[in-house]
């Protein structure tokens, strides 16, 4: 039994390192903002998400990125806060901004290809004055 224990405790150590470096970090530049962004770039990350936080500071946010451009499909098990989801193609411009409701699993789409999908306090986009149209950019920052 005590072998069990100890191969069990050597098994969790390496997920417990994984899940702290699961998220990068992006600096996103749109209107006169410029925020520093976590970053979601593998299937692990994206599909973790924004789940289980109970709240976000007021210019923070998720950006989700894929490989190629798709008609990207978000909902929101286990997310606890109200988001805004604003979809962005590969050359940077807001396709479609979506409200997303906690729990909610309803399919929330991008109705046409994106590459982005960015997450953001609900109200946040329109409290900026952000909308479908507006041009983005993404810096990856090298942790």
């Amino acid at each position: 039994m005590r072998w069990i224990l100890i191969l069990c405790g050597l098994s969790l150590a390496p997920l417990v390192m994984a899940g702290e470096s699961l998220f990068g970090q992006v600096q996103v530049l749109v209107a006169d903002k410029q925020l520093k962004l976590e970053l979601a770039q593998s299937y692990e990350a994206r599909a973790r998400g924004l789940m289980h936080r109970e709240h976000l500071c007021t210019d923070c946010g998720m950006l989700f990125e894929y490989t190629e451009p798709r008609v990207i499909s978000m909902w929101m098990k286990n997310t606890l806060i109200p988001l805004d989801v604003a979809f962005v193609d590969k050359q940077g411009k807001i396709l479609v901004i979506k409200p997303m409701q906690p729990h909610d699993l309803t399919p929330v789409d991008s109705e046409q290809p994106a590459s982005y999908a960015w997450e953001m306090n609900q109200g946040w986009f329109a409290q900026n004055g952000i909308q479908a149209g507006a041009q983005v950019s993404f810096k990856v920052q090298n942790n």
